[in-house]
This record gives structure tokens, sequence and C-alpha cells, in this order.
């Protein structure tokens, strides 16, 4: 999600609010989307979409399309003629909506539980007395190439391969095939439930957001639930008692302990304890076995200072239950913001101190005091500085994108001024976002590693440290491929926010991420770089444009101690022989190419033994790693494990120690 510089984002976001509020304004208070809503609220969307600004019959289709995708992702559930016979009888919702009338989705909840429910049923004989694994049955894993089944018979062939698979994993960590029986039956009694439990609300909720989902694939809309967690991810901050969660089989779960929360400092919970109750000081504990996740964390967050006990099932040898008051306190998501780690090596005879930062998504929240990337970026800039390091490998290989503000100012600290991005609305206006600072934080060697993974606005900083030639981009063969603009508004009500794309953008050379990303100076193998992952691969992707170059003089400055030297393409073939040599010896680069292969061959149907022969190998090879939580905690403060940021650094070195880096005296 961006923003737009200042004056333009307020002028949307106003413009926004007020057509949202003018078109909400007949009805009636309320916390939850309802059905006559809808209509106003599709016309606001169209009102500020980049590409569409009217109902087509393709965007009604693709509505369609995403809702009946929204109801059964796996295709596991409904059949070939239920999809059919749900096209027709939801096309006239588009109509009836406008007169408050949502009766089509009662079908939809009829047919969808009478499916869950005989799926239920299947597995529930499948798993009698008799049952045994049978390690002979095929399984088309990707539900795409797969599709809807045909008949109750072809789905009720799925099905039963589908648990023959299911209890198969469930083995490899419970003790007997009865136990791991009754963990399958389980979770499909809970897909019934949750079924049985949607509302006409939710449906209405989940038809808006496949209408949004129509017209891109980032356009959105988000309830308010979703609104909270969004904000929670940009800011990095949220006030509970400091845990991630999980569900399993039913249990939430507790999954990872958030350094400095208040379930930290009291260390009293554990990875795997199971939360079976919750209770408000005062008031009764509610039982949150088989409770939706998003329903338990609801109850856990609360303001800072308060109470919240839990009852919670802890299984080592033995099992045992015990209550616990924590009390809910401010927790800073470190996990997510940037880190600096400084590493010593001795490359072709030469020691050098490289620096690693790490930034997994650019964060920030609205207030002036607020934490954010662009400001921790600064300080870990200014203390590398101070450590006199040689150069820095910034590492974006995970980082999937956030505010383009920040983006903008990060990408000025290896610049001295000038344009960094353009964004381009609807109408072909152009805005240009430029570095303001005139000063050059840092304006040493810079290597920048980068993913599939990496998207958005990460791709702006990449993209913008290429074309400059500030940095050398290692990693992917090219980052994600995501060129569009999104604006963020809340609607009135408390109905949640709306997330629109109102433009495209493009780096200063004129190009356009948009599907092709940032291409890689040096490709280094990676498991995401697979053509399941990347913009164009998304439904509804907007097409690629350009623009005239519009990239400034002044990025350089003329000044020694701010002056960087740009990449020289001549030493790429050196650099690239280097690490290709390199990467054809390192055994966990062997490794991810053949597990690529392996991968690419799964992509068609999967046989069961020769998975469990897998599984069950890889569950040895973590059995025998007795460092594994150290490991996990050492990745966790900064990964410098990953062989293609150890690669990176390795490239660094080669660079470093090239005759036209050392020359020019660079630090």
């Amino acid at each position: 999600m961006f923003q737009l510089p200042v004056r333009r984002f307020l002028a949307i976001s106003l413009t926004l609010a007020t057509a949202s509020a003018t078109a909400f304004s007949s009805v009636s208070f309320a916390q939850k989307l309802q059905c006559q809503q809808l209509p106003e609220l599709v016309q606001v969307f169209l009102a500020h979409h980049y590409a569409y600004h009217e109902m087509t019959d393709t965007i009604r289709s693709q509505t369609l399309e995403q809702f009946i995708k929204s109801l059964d992702p796996s295709k596991t559930m409904l059949l070939q003629a239920d999809v059919t016979k749900l096209t027709h009888d939801l096309a006239p919702l588009f109509k009836s909506m406008t007169q408050g009338d949502c009766k089509a989705l009662q079908g939809v909840y009829e047919l969808t539980l009478a499916r869950a429910v005989e799926n239920e049923s299947a597995v529930r004989d499948l798993l009698g007395p008799k049952y045994k694994v049978d390690e002979s049955v095929e399984f088309m894993m990707d539900p795409e190439k797969r599709g809807y089944s045909k008949t109750l018979e072809e789905r009720q062939k799925l099905i039963r391969a589908m648990t023959h698979f299911q209890v198969s994993s469930a083995l490899l960590t419970e003790p007997s095939l009865e136990k791991a029986k009754k963990q399958i039956l389980h979770r499909f009694e809970l897909a019934t439930k949750r079924v049985r439990e949607r509302t006409d609300i939710e449906l209405v909720t989940i038809f808006a957001e496949s209408f949004a989902r129509a017209l891109d694939p980032h356009t959105s809309y988000l309830s308010q639930d979703n609104m909270e967690d969004f904000q929670i991810q940009m800011q990095l901050s949220l006030e509970g008692i400091g845990v991630s969660l999980t569900s399993q089989d039913g249990y939430v779960t507790v999954e990872d302990i958030i350094p400095g929360g208040s379930a930290d400092r009291m260390q009293v919970l554990k990875p795997k304890d199971k939360i079976i109750s919750v209770a408000e000081p005062g008031k009764p504990a509610v039982s949150v076995i088989d409770m939706d996740l998003r329903d338990v964390v609801k109850l856990i967050r609360g303001k800072k200072g308060t109470q919240v006990k839990l009852t919670i099932l802890r299984q080592s040898d033995k099992s045992e239950s015990f209550e616990t008051t924590i009390v809910r306190d401010k927790i800073d998501i470190q996990e997510q913001a940037a880190k600096l780690t400084i590493e010593d090596r001795t490359m072709n005879g030469r020691k050098l101190k490289i620096g690693v930062l790490d930034l997994p998504s650019f964060y920030g929240g609205r207030d002036s005091g607020a934490r954010s990337s662009y400001r921790d970026m600064r300080d870990l800039l200014i203390k590398a500085k101070k450590a006199n390091v040689d150069g820095i490998v910034l590492d974006l290989s995970r980082n999937g994108g956030g505010l383009l503000d920040d983006a903008v100012k990060i990408s000025g600290l290896f610049l001295k001024s000038g344009p960094v991005v353009a964004t381009q609305d609807t109408q072909r206006r152009k805005d240009v976002l430029s570095d303001q600072d005139p000063e050059t934080v840092y304006s040493g060697p810079l290597v920048v590693l980068t993913s599939r993974l990496s998207a958005s606005a990460s791709e702006i900083l990449a993209g913008a440290l290429k074309d400059y030639h500030r940095a050398l981009i290692v990693g992917a063969d090219h980052t994600f491929g995501k060129g569009s603009v999104q604006v963020l508004t809340g609607l009135p009500m408390e109905l949640g926010a709306m997330k629109v794309t109102t433009g495209m953008y493009f780096l200063p050379k004129g190009g356009s991420t948009q599907h092709q990303g940032v291409p890689a100076d040096i490709v280094l193998p990676s498991a995401f770089s697979t053509d399941d992952i990347g913009e164009k691969t998304l439904d509804y992707s907007l097409p690629p444009n350009a623009i005239a170059n519009f990239a400034g003089p002044d990025a350089n400055s003329k000044e020694p101690k701010d002056h960087w030297v740009e990449v020289d393409a001549s030493i790429l073939p050196r650099l690239k022989d280097s690490s290709k040599k390199r990467v054809s010896e390192d055994p966990k680069f062997i490794e991810i190419s053949k597990e690529m292969t392996e991968a690419e061959k799964n992509r068609g149907s999967v046989k069961l033994a020769e998975l469990r022969k897998k599984s069950e190998a890889e569950k040895k090879k973590e059995d025998k790693d007795k460092d594994k939580d150290k490991k996990l905690a050492h990745r966790r403060r900064g990964d410098t494990d990953t062989p293609q940021l150890q690669e990176a650094i390795r490239i660094m070195g080669d660079w470093l120690t090239t005759k036209s880096i050392v020359a020019a005296g660079v630090r």
C-alpha cells in the first residue's frame, strides 16, 4: 500500500471520505456491512479506480468468479455443476442489491453447508474401525490444475485421497493411528461448523471483498477487523499480551512469544501451549475451543494496563492445565523492524567489515513521533558509518512493500537529491516524488538483495538505486512486479476501509515494474523463483506501461565525502563468474536447485508413498538438529544464514577488492 505525496494524498483521501459519507448517509449507523450498503460501496470504488469507472459484464463475471473461489479455494467442496448454478443464481444480485435484496445469498449458504456435511460424512465413513492408510493413492496438489469435480463420485475419490494424505502427515507427529484419525475428522467437523455459523452479513462482506478483487489484485474492501490488523502491520505495534497465535484442529495455539511483550516478561507461556478459555477480571471464562482464531484474538487483545485471564493446556511428558493472568501492554513488533548486523570477513586477502541491513517492510504510523522505517534506517546507517563498514548489503528479499513515502525517503539516504518515483493516475496526470534532503547519509558501496517476494515499495527503492547506478542488485531473476499505487481510506459507521488502485508508478528512467519487476545484476538460485510467484500470475492484473525518462542530474554529489562510485558495468562479468563458481559448489544452493526440480515435478499428481518417505526423512533431519531453537532465535535477530544473503556478502567482498573500488578509496 502506498501513500501519495501529501497534497494529493490528502486530496484523494478527503474526496473518498466525502463521497463515501454522502453515499452512506441514508443508512443507519452499523458496524457490519449490510446488503443495502453494497450499491453505494460499489460506486465509491468505481469512482476512484485507476482503470474501471462503471460496472461492466466483465466486472460482474469476475466478481462471481472471486466469490465462488472464496467459498471453496481448495476446490474440494463444490461440483462443477454447483459453480454453474451459483453463477446463474447470483447474477441477478447486482440488480436486486440496489433494492436491498440479497436473498440470492441464502442459496449459497444452503448449498455450501450441504456440500460440507457431505464431505464430513464421507471422511467419517472412511475413517471407520477398519481404516488403513492407502499409500498407493495419488493426489493432484494444485487446485487450479485439478479443477472442480464433475460428479459426486469424482469428488468422493478426491476427498478419500486427500484424507489419506492428511492422516499420513498427522502420523508424523501423532503417536497412534486413532489419534491421527480423530485429528483429521475434527478438521472436517470444524469446516462444517464454520460454514454452518456463516451469517448473511458475512456473505455480504465476502461479496464486497470479491467485487474489490475483481477490479485488480490489490484493490480490496477491509472489514473493521481486517482494518485493525492492517494498522497493526503498518505501525508495528499493538496492545495485547505479546504472543503470536495459530489455529490447529480447533485449538488456539501459542506459536511464538514476542520479545519484550507481557508474556515474554512473565515467562509463563511456551510455544505449543493451547489456550482453552479467556476471561476478563470479574467475568466468567469463555471457552475458545473450536472458536474462530480472529474471535479469540479479539478476546485477548485490549487496552494497555488491563488484565486478561487465560486457561492453558500444556502437553509435555504429561498433560497439565493452569490459569494465568497477564497485564496487557503496548508491544513493538520487533521482528518486522529494520535491523543491522556487522560481519567481519577476510576476502581475497583483505580484512573487511560489511554491514547487513535487514528491512522486512516499510512501516510507520500517522503520528509524527511514531516509529518509522525511514528513521530506523537512518539511525542504523549512521551506526554503520561509525563502525567504519567497508560496504553495506541491504536485504529486501522478504520485503513485500508498505509506505511509499518511506521508500522515497530511504532512497534519499543513499542519494544526494532528485526524482525517485513518478505516479500516474487515470487521467495520465503525473506526480514526481523526489528526495528533497541534499544529505547523503551513506555513500559507500551498496549491494541490494532481492527475491520474487520483494514487491511494491521495495521495488521502488531497488529500482531507483539501479536506475541511478547506485547499487548492485543481487538475487532473484526479477522482483515480484507490482507497479500499482493504492490509497487507503476509512469508511464511516465503522465499516472498515477501502484500498483502491488509483494509479501506476514508474522508475526514474521511465520504466514500470509492473509484471517485469526489477531485474538482478547477478542472479542467485532461490526456492521462490518460480512462475507461481509474481504480479503477472495474479487474477486481473493490470497491464504494464512506460513514460519518459525523468531521472535527475543531481542524484550524485560532487563533494568527496558524499560522492559515491557508480556501479561499473565492466566489472559485472568478473563478479558474475566468481559468484557462479561458488554457487555451483555450495551444498545449500545445490539443495535448492534439487528442491526446485522436485517441486516442478510435483506440480502434477503426487504419490503418497513418495511424499511420506520424503516427510519422514525431513522429520529425522529436524530431530537431529539439536540447535534448531538457537538457530531460529538467531534468524529472528537478523538472518545471515540464508545462502542468498551469504552469497550477497561474498559478492560485496569481491566488489570491494576489485581495483575500481579500492582505487576510489570509498568507505
